[in-house]
């Protein structure tokens, strides 16, 4: 068990040092001078150059990147916003529990209905109910979540004047976000679930608990569901770390301050720090999600763990 989880912590360092090279090599070749957004298009050439000395943006490439790096390993430092002059860590610890706690609402509201469908659709294959399922889970994967956020802004705020139209902080106002966010999740569980389901019902195992006399929904649960449940978790696990980075559509509809509207805005202002520091957190809690899913595969199945 322990070396199964040293590989995955290996893993998890190669990938994170994959995603702060391939983003700090973007950030760096984009165009834009962070100098003179910081100062204005009044800035003299000498402010320019004395500022852009200051925050290092005239080191080479490898200097710049071996500095940003040291200071992550041994000093837990993702630097220092260019616009705030606060610490990028301490500008994402403000906002990410608002983001974590979007992610988490629109997972749970996508794990029970998603598993819910998709067991009633593999136990009913072929009836109205499975196409009524299916077509469900078509439109869920299509639909764009910036275009369901807004139209159930128009429905339940503009006209039916149920729920508020943005905002952040009480349960009227997650429905909406969470439910919008969470939607392409369900589907993608519903689809899952009912696809696992119908692999594992056909099994010479499952005929015999029926023979034995079980009930229908002890086989389904315990026999069929159980043994189906792998691939459910790698679905579930991916989706919560692609909620966690892909919120950022939803905080802008929503107007939510969190980590993915943070990003965005830092975007646009060229606060390469903030971004740099951003878009690595985001990668950190999707590897880390990952690791938990690997986890739980070495508890639902130990002899993964020999492989």
């Amino acid at each position: 068990m322990l070396k199964y989880i040293g590989k995955r912590l290996l893993y998890l360092i190669l990938v994170l040092l994959g995603v702060s090279f391939i983003v700090f090599t973007l950030l760096y070749i984009s165009p834009g001078n962070p100098a003179k957004i910081i100062l204005g298009e009044a800035a003299t050439p000498e402010a320019l150059a004395a500022l852009e000395e200051q925050l290092g943006l005239n080191d080479p490439f490898l200097v710049r990147y071996f500095n940003y790096l040291k200071g992550i390993v041994f000093e837990l430092d993702l630097g220092t916003s260019y616009n705030t002059g606060r610490a990028v860590l301490d500008e994402i610890l403000a906002v990410f529990p608002n983001t974590v706690t979007l992610a988490a609402s629109a997972i749970v509201i996508a794990v029970m209905v998603g598993v819910t469908l998709g067991i009633i659709s593999a136990v009913k294959q072929y009836s109205i109910i499975d196409n009524l399922v299916m077509v469900f889970a078509l439109i869920g994967t299509s639909v764009p979540i910036f275009w369901l956020g807004i139209m159930m802004i128009v429905l339940f705020s503009v006209k039916l004047h149920l729920l508020p139209p943005s905002g952040y902080g009480t349960f009227a106002q997650m429905i909406m976000p969470a439910v919008a966010l969470g939607l392409q999740s369900t589907a993608m569980i519903a689809r899952m679930t009912r696809s696992s389901m119908l692999e594992v019902i056909r099994m010479d195992y499952v005929k015999t608990a029926r023979a034995k006399g079980q009930k229908e929904i002890v086989v389904i649960m315990k026999h069929v569901f159980r043994n189906a449940l792998i691939p459910i978790i790698t679905v579930v696990g991916l989706q919560f770390g692609q909620l966690l980075g892909g919120a950022m559509l939803t905080e802008m509809v929503f107007s939510i301050p969190g980590l993915g509207r943070l990003i965005i805005d830092s975007i646009s202002m060229r606060d390469y720090p903030v971004v740099q520091g951003g878009v690595l957190f985001v990668a950190t809690c999707f590897s880390l999600v990952n690791l938990v899913v690997d986890l739980l595969y070495a508890v639902v199945d130990p002899k993964i763990t020999k492989s």
